[in-house]
Parts: structure tokens; C-alpha cells; sequence
């Protein structure tokens, strides 16, 4: 198992009947991912939501202490040991233990992969060679650290994941796999039966059958992707809904990215293509092209009429902007 980077994810026929949503945010990831999000600079716009800054409150000047070993194994913007995910760990403890009983052989490769200065020190040649005790050690921090820092948490986050699983499977209900795909996350590109999501590098993944395994996440900053090659790929993804937003084009804005937001919301309307451009302050290229790219998700309906081209909401366009949910923290 191995987090890779940017992918063109191959769909066949039986992957797109295997699509399946996580019934819950993982804990394990989730802890992994907060230690990992505290490490680096607040930056990214995650940094916004309220959990996230209450988080940062509480541990500041202590991560070292409350994560321990942890904190070694997971620097900001670097590779993420794959065992520490556990993508069907029910819950928290189940996933620990998972981690903890890692084949020693996936322990020295996902290891292998971290920067010099992460495998350095006893515990990690240890923990790379399976030693008991280092395992032990990083089941009893990490225990620590959840206990201490992210199960206070976890209603907000619980509640949070709830509220974009209702999103994703009304997209479902009403456009189908086309816009449920379509909509994930700005950075992603449907182009049947290819899911292009641009990160870092050049991959090509087919899912061979086993289908896609989706978690929405708190704390990822961004998509992430773990290629199981006897079982369905896992896409992590960030949770597109924010806890307190003015107006339904902020809850819109981390699904479909700001400006196709404000497209769709321009579309309240009959709107041709130049209003559109007019309205929302950008190109008539880049408005046709958030145009098409609406269309293909099925959440626009387009009719040429002479030299112009009529914009408008498709049922499942009009139930989106005005029908998704809003979280308060």
C-alpha cells in the first residue's frame, strides 16, 4: 500500500458500480493527519475552520508532548507512512491496533520512503525492523495524542463528514456517478472514464474491478490517494462543507472552487454566456469553459440560440444551490 501523487484514475464499467463512501471520517487518519497539519505553517485555508483553530489553541507549544514518536514520522509536506491509514478500521482503537500489527515487511517499505531525518534514531530502525516495543511505543502515542487532543473534537468533525455525505449523495440521487464524480473537488477532472487529479508527479491507475473507496477528511489539506492493488482504491478527500458560512456560494465554494460557484450562482437566472462573464468579472472563454464543465456534471442545461448560447439550471443544479446544507459549529 502506498500514498501516491498526481493520478489518472481508470474506471471501468464494475469500478463505477463500486463506488462507496466511508460511513464515517477515519480516526486514525484523521489524528495523523491533525499532528501532521500542526507541524506545518496555517497557511492552507483549512486553517479556517473553527475546529481546526480551536486544535491549534489547545496544543500549541505541546504536540512534541502529547503525539510523542508520532510527530517524527510525520513532517508537513512529506510522504505519510501508508500503515498509519487502515482505510477499514471501524473505529479509532481498531485502527491502532491494525497499525501496531503492520507486517513487518509493509513497515520497512512504507519506512524505507520517509526522509533521512525521519528514520533516524533508535525507535525508528527499530520500528522499521518490527521490534515489539517501538510498535508498542507508537499505539500508546498515538492513544495519547487522539485521547488528548483530537476526540474532543470529534462531534464537530462527526458532524461536519454527515453534512457532506448529505451533499454528495443528493448529487448522486440526481445527476449519478457523472456528477458525483464531476463535483468531488476543484482539483479533480472527470473525463470518462478517467479521473485526472492533479498532484505532483505522473501516474496511471486502473482500478481493475475493485472499485473506489471515498473518506471524506477534516484535516487533509488536500486530495490523497492509496492504491490497493487486491482491493478498492482509497481517495481521501477534504470535506467540502464549511461550519459557518455567509451565504450558499461559501458552502459551494470548496466543492466546485469559488469561481464555478459563482457561475452557477449567476445562473439563478437564464443567463448567456457573456452575462454570465459580465457577472461574475471573468473571460467569455473562462465562463464558457465553467459553463461546459457544469454541463458535464449535470448541473447546467445549455440551448444555442443564433450566435449565443442560453444558460440554465438543470433540477439538480437548483437543488444545490439553493438546497445544501449548512453546519454550525
Amino acid at each position: 500500500m502506498r500514498i501516491i501523487g498526481m493520478i489518472r484514475m481508470h474506471f471501468s464499467d464494475a469500478d463505477l458500480r463500486r463506488i462507496t463512501f466511508a460511513p464515517a471520517p477515519n480516526a486514525l487518519w484523521e489524528t495523523v493527519l491533525s499532528a501532521r497539519l500542526l507541524r506545518g505553517a496555517p497557511t492552507s485555508r483549512s486553517w479556517s475552520r473553527p475546529g481546526i483553530r480551536r486544535l491549534r489553541q489547545q496544543v500549541r507549544g505541546s504536540l512534541a508532548e502529547r503525539a510523542g514518536v508520532l510527530t517524527s514520522l510525520v513532517p508537513p509536506k512529506s510522504f505519510v507512512p501508508a500503515f498509519l491509514l487502515q482505510p477499514d478500521a471501524g473505529d479509532f482503537t481498531t485502527g491502532v491496533e491494525l497499525a501496531r500489527q503492520t507486517p513487518s515487511s509493509y513497515l520497512a517499505l512504507d519506512l524505507s520512503a520517509l526522509a533521512p531525518a525521519q528514520r533516524a534514531g533508535r525507535w525508528a530502525r527499530e520500528l522499521a525492523d518490527g521490534a515489539s516495543w517501538a510498535r508498542q511505543t507508537l499505539a500508546g502515542d498515538l492513544n495519547r495524542y487522539f485521547v488528548s487532543s483530537v476526540e474532543p473534537l470529534w462531534p464537530l468533525i462527526q458532524t461536519a463528514a454527515a453534512a457532506d455525505r448529505t451533499l454528495r449523495a443528493e448529487i448522486l440521487l440526481r445527476g449519478g456517478v457523472d456528477a458525483l464524480l464531476a463535483t468531488l473537488h476543484p482539483d479533480c477532472h472527470w473525463q470518462p472514464p478517467t479521473l485526472h487529479i492533479p498532484i505532483d508527479g505522473d501516474y496511471d491507475l486502473p482500478l481493475c474491478g475493485h472499485g473506489l473507496l471515498l473518506i471524506p477528511s477534516y484535516f487533509a489539506p488536500r486530495l490523497m490517494v492509496m492504491h490497493r492493488p487486491d482491493a478498492a482504491s482509497v481517495l481521501i478527500y477534504p470535506i467540502s462543507v464549511e461550519e459557518r458560512s455567509a451565504d450558499q456560494a461559501d458552502v459551494l465554494g470548496p466543492l466546485l472552487g469559488r469561481t464555478r460557484a459563482a457561475v452557477l450562482a449567476a445562473l439563478r437566472g437564464a443567463s448567456t454566456t457573456t452575462s454570465v462573464a459580465e457577472q461574475v468579472g471573468i473571460s467569455l472563454g473562462s465562463a464558457s469553459q465553467h459553463a461546459t464543465v457544469l454541463r458535464n456534471a449535470g448541473l447546467v442545461s445549455s440551448t444555442r440560440m443564433g450566435g449565443a448560447v442560453l444558460h440554465t439550471l438543470t433540477p439538480l443544479g437548483q437543488a444545490l444551490l439553493h438546497g445544501g446544507p449548512n453546519v454550525s459549529a
